[in-house]
C-alpha cells in the first residue's frame, strides 16, 4: 500500500472537511459581499454577463475569494485550473500557459485560479501577462495583502479589483446554522442541537473567517457525537483561545498600529489600551510597539508633557528586563498616560520647517560671533568676536544673533498653551522681552557714539 493512498471509508464527500463540503454552490447560495454580488452588483453583473476579464480577489482569509472563482467557473463552463502561489514556480507557470492555449484552440476557456497570488515573484507575475493579454486564459486571483503593494503595475491594470469584506457575525452564524441541518452536505444526519448563543460564540472568536468557523463546528460536533449538544464548554474546550487575523509584515500590521496612534492622538484612552491588547495578542513583536510609542511621544505630545518620553522609554526598558507577558502592563501604562497627556505637535511642526529651510537655504557659514576660537589664528580671524555669555549677564539673554544671515529672525517653534508648553510659551515671550530691553539700552550709547 502507498503512503499516500485513501483509506477504507475515507473515500467520498465525508472525508472531506466540512468547511469544503459546505461550499456554496451557486451565487444565490452564497452568503456576504452582497456589495459586489448583490443583484445588479459589479461583480454579479460581470458574471451574468460572461465577462471574461480578469479579476484580483482581495480581503482577508475565508471570505469566499475561492467559491467566487469557482462559481465563475461553473456559470462561465470553463476549464478550472487551481495554482498555489506558495507551490508552484516558474516552471509550472509555463505549462500550464501552454495547456491553456492549446486548449483555446479547440474552444475550451481556461479560467486560472491562483491563491495568495501575492506570493508570485515579479518575474512570476510577469509570466501571465501574454496570456491574458491575448486572452487564453481567464486570471483569477486572490489575496490577502494590498493589491497596490504586491502586484505588478502592468499585470494589476489588466484586472479588476473586488474588495471582499470580513464576514460579520449574523453571517457567520447562518452558514453554521446551514450546516447544521444540510443533511446532504452538512452535519444534519448527527442531528446535533446548537443554540444560537453558541454559534454567536463561534462567530465571535472566529474573527469573520467562515473556514475557521466551520472547522471549529466540525470539531465540537465530533466531541458532541450524534443526537448530542453543541455547549459553550465545548466551544471553549475547542477554540482555547481566539484566531486573530494578523500578519506582522503585512497591511493589518500596519492597520493596527495606525489604529493605535490615532487613538491616542485623540486621546481615547479605552481604544488606545484596546488596539495595544490586540497587537500583543496577536503575536506581534513588543519591541515594534514600544518604538512607536517612543515616537508618539515626541510627536503628538512633545514638550507639553516632556516627562512621557522617559515614561515611554521605561516601558521599552521593561520590555528587556521582565520581558512578554509581563512588561505588556508597562506598556499599557504607556499607553494610556499618552492618550490622557496634554497634546501638542509644535516641535513636530518645527523640525519639519527647519528641515525644509535646510534643504531649500543656502547653507550659509556659522556667523564668526559664535563660532568657537581655539587657535590663535582663528582668533585673529574674528572667530568669536563679540560674542556675549549669558551666564554674565543680569538677564542671563544676550542680544545676539545665532541664525546665519538668510534666515535672521526666522522662528520655528511655537508652543501652545496645553500642558508644559504654556510655561515654556511664557517663558520664550520673557526672553523676547529681555532682548527688546537690551536692544532698548544699547541705542543711546550707539546714539551718544555718533554724536
Amino acid at each position: 500500500m502507498s503512503l499516500f493512498q485513501t483509506l477504507p471509508g475515507q473515500q467520498g464527500k465525508g472525508a472531506r472537511p466540512l468547511a469544503d463540503r459546505m461550499r456554496p454552490r451557486t451565487l444565490d447560495e452564497f452568503v456576504g459581499q452582497e456589495h459586489i454580488v448583490g443583484p445588479g452588483k459589479p461583480l454579479r453583473l460581470q458574471i451574468e454577463r460572461d465577462d471574461p476579464g480578469s479579476i484580483i480577489f482581495w480581503g482577508p482569509p475565508g471570505t469566499g475569494k475561492t467559491t467566487l472563482a469557482q462559481i465563475i467557473a461553473h456559470v462561465t463552463k470553463a476549464e478550472f485550473i487551481e495554482f498555489s502561489a506558495v507551490l508552484s514556480g516558474i516552471k509550472e507557470i509555463k505549462q500550464v500557459m501552454a495547456d491553456a492555449e492549446k486548449a483555446r484552440a479547440y474552444g475550451t476557456r481556461t479560467i486560472l485560479f491562483i491563491d495568495e497570488i501575492h506570493r508570485f515573484n515579479r518575474a512570476q507575475q510577469d509570466a501571465f501577462l501574454p496570456h491574458v493579454e491575448r486572452g487564453n486564459i481567464r486570471l483569477i486571483g486572490a489575496t490577502t495583502e494590498n493589491p497596490s503593494f504586491e502586484i505588478n503595475g502592468a499585470l494589476l491594470s489588466r484586472c479588476r479589483v473586488y474588495i471582499l469584506n470580513q464576514l460579520t457575525e449574523d453571517q457567520i452564524v447562518v452558514l453554521l446554522r446551514r450546516a447544521l441541518e444540510d443533511q446532504e452536505r452538512g452535519l444534519g444526519k448527527m442531528n446535533l442541537r446548537a443554540a444560537d448563543q453558541v454559534l454567536q460564540q463561534i462567530a465571535a472568536y472566529t474573527s469573520g473567517d467562515a473556514r475557521s468557523a466551520y472547522n471549529v463546528l466540525e470539531v465540537a460536533a465530533a466531541t458532541a457525537g450524534d443526537g448530542g449538544e453543541i455547549t459553550e464548554q465545548i466551544i471553549k474546550d475547542t477554540l482555547q483561545k481566539r484566531v486573530l487575523l494578523y500578519d506582522k509584515s503585512g497591511e493589518e500590521h500596519y492597520n493596527l498600529i495606525s489604529a493605535l496612534h490615532k487613538s491616542v492622538r485623540n486621546s481615547d484612552a479605552d481604544a488606545s489600551l484596546y488596539w495595544l491588547v490586540r497587537m500583543l495578542e496577536s503575536g506581534e513583536d513588543p519591541l515594534y510597539i514600544a518604538r512607536r510609542v517612543v515616537r508618539m511621544a515626541s510627536e503628538d505630545i512633545g514638550l507639553a508633557a516632556p516627562e512621557a518620553l522617559n515614561l515611554c522609554l521605561s516601558a521599552k526598558d521593561a520590555i528587556d528586563f521582565l520581558g512578554m507577558p509581563e512588561a505588556g502592563l508597562a506598556l499599557a501604562q504607556a499607553v494610556v498616560y499618552l492618550a490622557l497627556a496634554p497634546k501638542s505637535n509644535a516641535l513636530y511642526t518645527a523640525y519639519g520647517a527647519v528641515m525644509e529651510d535646510v534643504e531649500k537655504t543656502a547653507a550659509e557659514p556659522v556667523p564668526l560671533h559664535i563660532r568657537n576660537a581655539v587657535t590663535k589664528l582663528m582668533k585673529q580671524v574674528g572667530y568669536g568676536k563679540g560674542y556675549q555669555y549669558a551666564h554674565d549677564l543680569d538677564e542671563k539673554v544676550a542680544d545676539m544673533e545665532c541664525m546665519p544671515d538668510n534666515l535672521r529672525g526666522r522662528e520655528y517653534y511655537h508652543p501652545t498653551q496645553e500642558g508644559r508648553e504654556k510655561l515654556l510659551s511664557q517663558r520664550m515671550d520673557e526672553i523676547k522681552r529681555a532682548r527688546e530691553q537690551l536692544r532698548q539700552r544699547s541705542r543711546p550709547e550707539a546714539g551718544d557714539k555718533e554724536r
